[in-house]
C-alpha cells in the first residue's frame, strides 16, 4: 500500500480507502463486512470511511466492532452528517445542535473516544457557515474529531469556507469527498482547482462507478441477476450510468486495460490516483478478493500513450453526468 497526505495536513491515508455505503449493515451480513475490513487492513488499507446515515448507524456499528482488534492509532476512520437521523425538524442538516448530537452518536456506535475525519456530508442552505464550521472547530478542540472535512460541496461553497475559516482565525478544512470517477467528472473544472489552492484534498467516493467500471454490466444485455443494479430500483446513481453509449465506452476501456495486462477496475482507479489533488480513491467491498483486486492499482503507472487512450475514448461521452 501506499499513503498520501490528507490535503495540507499531516494525516496519511491509504491511497485505497474502504468504504460501508450500500454495503456494511445492509446487503452484506456482518460476518463477511469484518472479513473484508480485516482484510483491508492486513494489506495495508488505513482509511475507513463511513456515515451516520447508513442503514440509520447500522454500518457504524460494524464497522467499529470490526476495528476493535487493532491498535487506535494505526487506522483512521472517517464518518458523516447531514441527513435525516429522525423525524424531529432538528435531527438533520448541521446546525450546532445537530452536529454537537450525532458527533456523540457516531461515537458511541463506532466504540470510539474521537473521530479521525468528521465531514459535513452535504451542504446546509438553511444554516450559516459560521455556526457549522464554529461547532466542527468546538469538536476539535475538544478532542471529539481530529480533523474537519466536507463531501459533494461546490467549489463556490468550499471558497466561502476557506475564507471564513482564515478570517476567524478556525481550524482549516481539510478535505472534499466528492463522487469522481471516468465517467463523472464534475470535479475537474472547478473544484479541484479550488481545493488545490486551500490545500483540501480529494477522497473520491464511488470511483468504479458503483461497478459499471468493472465490466459486469455490458451494453445492449441484460443487467446480471446477482448485480446491485439489477436488485436496487430506488439507487438512482447506479442507474444513470446505463446508457449503452456509456456502457460501449466502457468495453472499450476494459479493452484497453487488458492490452496492459490489468483489470479494468485497476485501470478506473490508476486514472483516479494520477491527480496529484486526489488523497484517496474510497472502494466498496462485499468480498475480500474484490479488494485484493482493487488494492494493485496503486503500483500501476499509467504512460502518457495509455492517458491519451483513455481520453480519446472517453471524448466519446464527454459531458455526461449522470445526476447533474
Amino acid at each position: 500500500m501506499k499513503y498520501r497526505s490528507l490535503g495540507n495536513s499531516g494525516l496519511k491515508v491509504s491511497e485505497i480507502g474502504l468504504g460501508s455505503w450500500l454495503t456494511y449493515g445492509k446487503s452484506v451480513g456482518s460476518k463477511t463486512a469484518h472479513e473484508c475490513i480485516h482484510r483491508a487492513y492486513e494489506i495495508g488499507i488505513n482509511f475507513f470511511d463511513t456515515a451516520n446515515a447508513y442503514e440509520g448507524g447500522k454500518a457504524e456499528e460494524v464497522l467499529g466492532e470490526a476495528l476493535k482488534a487493532y491498535s487506535r492509532s494505526s487506522y483512521v476512520v472517517a464518518t458523516k452528517l447531514f441527513f435525516p437521523m429522525g423525524t424531529g425538524p432538528n435531527e438533520r442538516g448541521l446546525s450546532r445542535k445537530h452536529i454537537i448530537e450525532q458527533c456523540d452518536a457516531s461515537l458511541k456506535r463506532l466504540g470510539l473516544e474521537y473521530i479521525d475525519l468528521y465531514q459535513c456530508h452535504r451542504f446546509d442552505p438553511e444554516v450559516p457557515m459560521e455556526e457549522t464550521l464554529y461547532a466542527l472547530n468546538d469538536l476539535i478542540s475538544q478532542g471529539k474529531i481530529l480533523y474537519a472535512g466536507v463531501s459533494e460541496w461546490s467549489a463556490s461553497q468550499i471558497e466561502k469556507a476557506v475564507g471564513i475559516r482564515k478570517q476567524h482565525l478556525l481550524r482549516p478544512i481539510i478535505s472534499n469527498q466528492p463522487i469522481y470517477n471516468m465517467i463523472e467528472r464534475y470535479i475537474e473544472e472547478e473544484v479541484l482547482p479550488v481545493c488545490d489552492q486551500a490545500g483540501i484534498g480529494q477522497i473520491v467516493f464511488s470511483p468504479l462507478a458503483q461497478g459499471i467500471l468493472t465490466g459486469k454490466y455490458k451494453a445492449n444485455a441484460a443487467k446480471p441477476l446477482d448485480s446491485r443494479a439489477a436488485n436496487d430500483s430506488t439507487n438512482m446513481v447506479i442507474n444513470s450510468y446505463f446508457r449503452n453509449d456509456v456502457l460501449e465506452c466502457v468495453q472499450k476501456l476494459e479493452e484497453l486495460a487488458l492490452s496492459q495486462g490489468i483489470t479494468l477496475s485497476q485501470l478506473a482507479l490508476a486514472w483516479i490516483l494520477r491527480k496529484p489533488g486526489v488523497s484517496s480513491a474510497i472502494i466498496g467491498a462485499s468480498k475480500p478478493e474484490q479488494i485484493d483486486e482493487n488494492v494493485k492499482a496503486v503500483d500501476v503507472d499509467l504512460n502518457l500513450e495509455t492517458l491519451e487512450q483513455i481520453d480519446n475514448i472517453l471524448e466519446e461521452i464527454k459531458g455526461f453526468s449522470p445526476l447533474r
